[in-house]
């Protein structure tokens, strides 16, 4: 129910007896914002400059309508600068709705109180508490040179892990949740800020007027999800065989990838699939073996790809492959679309090349209906898909130039939206195939209803180590982040990606993410962007751990499934440890979690731990791995390598699965 509450020198707007906002002229609910943006971009890393050249507060108001389930507003300001705010009661929550006669950003502001913590904002890796940070709302390359100069180059200096405010993200969402059990969605594409900077104001603001504010409330934050996701829904999920057991990650052609799965199988490990990254061929480049991105077969490497496919399937290995929306330049396909005009363009009409690490490439307009077809028709369908591959890696998505020519549209305000637009057309060709619940893709980039297309987020390239800004501790806080903004389902790629000189993933390391990523959604490996001097699963002092842990996830599915069918109702999958108390104050260690209700994982994330402290909730616990039982309290538990600290419920519904492994 809205209600509206008007005194002599102020407005409230209540929703469900809960006050949305107070306006008064010491704190107007909304500014006018006159921005001027410099954008500068390196690698697909943009760096944001923002000049505010005014910023005026709309303090008169007319109430222009009002009842149960709607209300109609009008703000006015400096120079005659109205915003019309339409309140409507939609699926349980609040919608309100913004329309205004000037091309101008907006500022909304928010009473927040002093012990109010703020989650979401999309991928966010360094903390999952925003309150004090600002949070920029602009799609960017995450990895950047200088923290792995530092770390390796530089080693002789002692690292300082980056903050919040330096490390960006592929994928940021304007969505927002408060530990008082609220949540505030805009709906915009483009830049924007939520500055939780102030002790008692949550303030927003966007270079152009977003078209809506989602307000919902509930009693929980589960519940608080789910109306989330009667917003915008959630459709995420995994084929059946994805559950059952690791996914390796191998490159060097189907022959080495047949042997290296067999082996693991005969060793003790369940394999489901192997994901070739190569399969289009393999580039070297001056950072390591990257991905040859044009998207055919290499006939070399990956001879009669599809009898080998189906060789590998009937002993339950299924195949999986890579893909992104770009094309290494004088590739068979880049030529062949550069001719078609499938390529964004400078100004000036020629090709608009961007840069990964060393090459070029070009980049596919994504709102060219042609190119839309070529891509689901030729690159995804015939030339992947049909020959049996069942998923595959759809990469990037963050790179779009603000100053690009495209087919149609604004490049700077579509830059935010390209992730989604990339995660869509790949959700259509796999669902054309009539293949939709058998084959599955995993994004990195995402913005605003990417969660509608792609089937499982994965947290990106993450250095080789155990650092809390790029390294395996990182993806806690992403997740949980990602899990309040709508993306329920979220995996990391075991052992990391980025390593370069001394930066070098050893077998610790390799274990402990194994033991983590064993109680996440998907178990999928990646020998790094320099296989050959980083520890592997099948090494021989690694071997009894992969086959372990690949076990137990294998044994987990059942579990892991009603997880999943609970983050189809937009409850994420991997929550922090006060989420299923509904109470901040609960929280007692930011970098443990839990997997649905009955299976709490504390990941070992220091270097040389063979102990990790935890915090057992309300209830009795058993210990996955040594059956010892626990009530609630603070312990410290002895982890040595294969034995993390993981405990379920003893009174749960999973109980005797849990008891059987």
């Amino acid at each position: 129910m809205i209600k509206l509450i008007e005194n002599t020198d102020s407005l409230r707007l209540f929703f469900n007896d809960r006050m949305v906002f107070l306006h008064t002229k010491k704190l107007p609910f909304v500014k006018q914002i006159n921005l001027t943006l410099k954008y500068k971009s390196s690698r697909g890393n943009f760096k944001v400059t923002e000049n505010i050249d005014g910023e005026f507060a709309l303090n008169a108001y007319k109430i222009v309508d009002c009842a149960q389930t709607h209300a109609k507003l009008l703000f006015l300001g400096f120079d005659n600068t109205a915003l019309t705010v339409d309140a409507r009661e939609e699926n349980g929550n609040l919608k309100l709705y913004f329309s205004s006669n000037r091309d101008c950003g907006f500022k909304f502001q928010f009473m927040s109180a002093v012990d109010e913590a703020f989650f979401g904002g999309g991928e966010q890796y360094r903390q999952l508490n925003m309150k004090g940070e600002i949070v920029k709302n602009f799609v960017s390359e995450h990895i950047v040179v200088p923290p792995i100069v530092q770390k390796t180059l530089l080693s002789f200096i002692p690292y300082k892990e980056k903050p919040h405010s330096y490390i960006e993200t592929y994928a940021p969402m304007s969505t927002y949740v408060s530990s008082a059990r609220y949540a505030v969605r805009f709906d915009t594409s483009s830049y924007g800020v939520a500055d939780f900077s102030a002790k008692t104001v949550a303030a927003y603001y966007f270079y152009k007027c977003p078209a809506s504010m989602l307000y919902a409330e509930a009693d929980t934050f589960a519940e608080l999800g789910k109306k989330l996701n009667a917003d915008i829904k959630n459709n995420e999920y995994l084929p059946d065989w994805a559950y059952d057991g690791m996914i390796l990650g191998v490159q060097g052609g189907i022959d080495r990838a047949s042997e290296k799965a067999q082996n693991m199988i005969d060793h003790g490990a369940k394999i489901c699939g192997v994901w070739c990254q190569d399969w289009s061929g393999k580039k070297i480049t001056a950072v390591g073996s990257q991905v040859y991105w044009n998207w055919e077969v290499d006939n070399e490497r990956y001879a009669n790809l599809a009898a080998r496919i189906a060789e590998l399937k009937e002993k339950g290995i299924h195949f999986l492959a890579y893909i992104n929306p770009y094309l290494v330049e004088n590739g068979n396909l880049y030529n062949y679309c550069k001719e078609k005009g499938y390529l964004i363009t400078r100004k000036n009409g020629e090709v608009y090349h961007i840069k990964s690490t060393t090459f070029n490439a070009g980049m596919l307009d994504l709102t060219n209906p042609n190119t839309v077809a070529f891509l689901k028709d030729t690159i995804i369908k015939k030339n992947m898909l049909d020959l049996g591959i069942d998923g595959y890696m759809a990469d990037f998505g963050e790179y779009l130039p603000v100053d690009c020519v495209l087919h149609d549209g604004n490049p700077e305000l579509l830059h935010n939206e390209w992730p989604v637009l990339w995660a869509k057309i790949n959700r259509e060709a796999v669902a054309e195939c009539g293949r939709e619940k058998e084959i599955f893709f995993f994004t990195r980039s995402a913005y605003n209803a990417a969660q509608s297309y792609t089937t499982i987020m994965w947290n990106g390239d993450q250095h080789v180590d155990f650092t809390k800004d790029y390294g395996m501790p990182s993806t806690i806080p992403a997740t949980f982040n990602l899990g309040f903004s709508g993306m329920t389902a979220v995996h990391s790629d075991i052992g990391g990606f980025i390593s370069f000189n001394k930066l070098v993933r050893d077998d610790e390391l390799l274990i402990r993410w194994l033991e983590m990523n064993a109680f996440t959604p998907l178990m999928r490996g990646h020998e790094t962007i320099r296989p050959d001097v980083n520890s592997q699963y099948d090494k021989p002092e690694i071997m009894p751990y992969s086959a372990k842990f690949s076990s137990v996830h294998a044994k987990l599915a059942p579990y892991i499934k009603k997880v999943m069918a609970e983050a189809g109702e937009g409850v994420m999958a991997m929550r922090p440890d006060f989420f299923n108390y509904n109470d901040y104050n609960f929280t007692k260690d930011a970098y443990s979690f839990f997997l649905g209700d009955e299976l709490y994982i504390a990941p070992v994330i220091e270097r040389g731990a063979v102990t990790r402290k935890v915090h057992l909730p309300e209830g009795n616990w058993v210990h996955l791995f040594t059956k010892e039982k626990y009530e609630k309290g603070a312990y410290t538990v002895n982890a040595p390598f294969g034995e993390p600290p993981v405990f379920y419920r003893e009174d749960g519904e999973f109980k005797e699965l849990f008891d059987s492994i």
